[in-house]
């Protein structure tokens, strides 16, 4: 099936906002790289750039220059888009203090830092969403531009099941476990996996339930 951008809103784009979201759409079809929408707060904004990913029905990399705006605007996709993958991706370091040496004092700090575990795992869902979903907004503060590694190796570090297909259960959990998911005999947690029988129950790290 076809994954589309479908928009929902109970408003319709006003004329002026018809008229900007029909130029930003042909100047992003004829090769335009950039392009400056201009609007005070509360003007529709967001619900214009809304318009243009429908109209293009292209994945989509929104970037905002802290995560508090990245957050509202996370939410607005996703009330725009509830049927799509709206995603979160941001740094998800609560406290980091990078090492340091002060020659002065002959002093080393060392790095330490606290990650947030939902924030990882949002992130962890927006790059699995880029990479097998047409229908993508990714919502991004600009730490995503710090390299996290290439596609390639995530795409090798995959494992791909399809409905039907025979799998040798044994080879099954070799895999799962050189990708560092933890073999569980009883409950299941985020990043784990148990087998009964036959069956194999996963808990993917990106996802709400097992």
């Amino acid at each position: 099936m076809k994954e589309e951008f479908i928009l929902q809103s109970k408003f319709e784009p006003s004329e002026d906002q018809l008229s900007v979201i029909s130029s930003l759409t042909e100047n992003i079809l004829s090769g335009k790289e950039k392009q400056v929408l201009l609007g005070v707060t509360g003007s529709g904004k967001t619900y214009v750039m809304a318009n243009v990913i429908s109209k293009l029905q292209r994945p989509t990399l929104i970037l905002s220059h802290n995560k508090t705006l990245a957050a509202q605007l996370y939410e607005e996709f996703k009330e725009f888009f509830p049927n799509n993958a709206v995603k979160y991706f941001v740094s998800y370091y609560d406290y980091y203090q990078p090492e340091a040496y002060i020659p002065s004092r002959d002093l080393y700090i060392e790095k330490e830092s606290e990650v947030n575990e939902e924030i990882e795992k949002l992130r962890l869902s927006a790059m699995n969403a880029a990479r097998t979903r047409r229908d993508t907004i990714v919502v991004a503060s600009v730490s995503c531009i710090y390299n996290i590694g290439s596609p390639d190796n995530y795409e090798n570090k995959s494992i791909w099941v399809r409905v039907g297909q025979n799998i040798d259960i044994n080879g099954l959990t070799k895999d799962l476990v050189f990708l560092r998911y933890e073999r569980e005999s009883t409950d299941l947690i985020s990043g784990s996996f148990l087998v009964r029988g036959d069956t194999v129950e996963l808990f993917m790290p990106y996802e709400e339930f097992p």
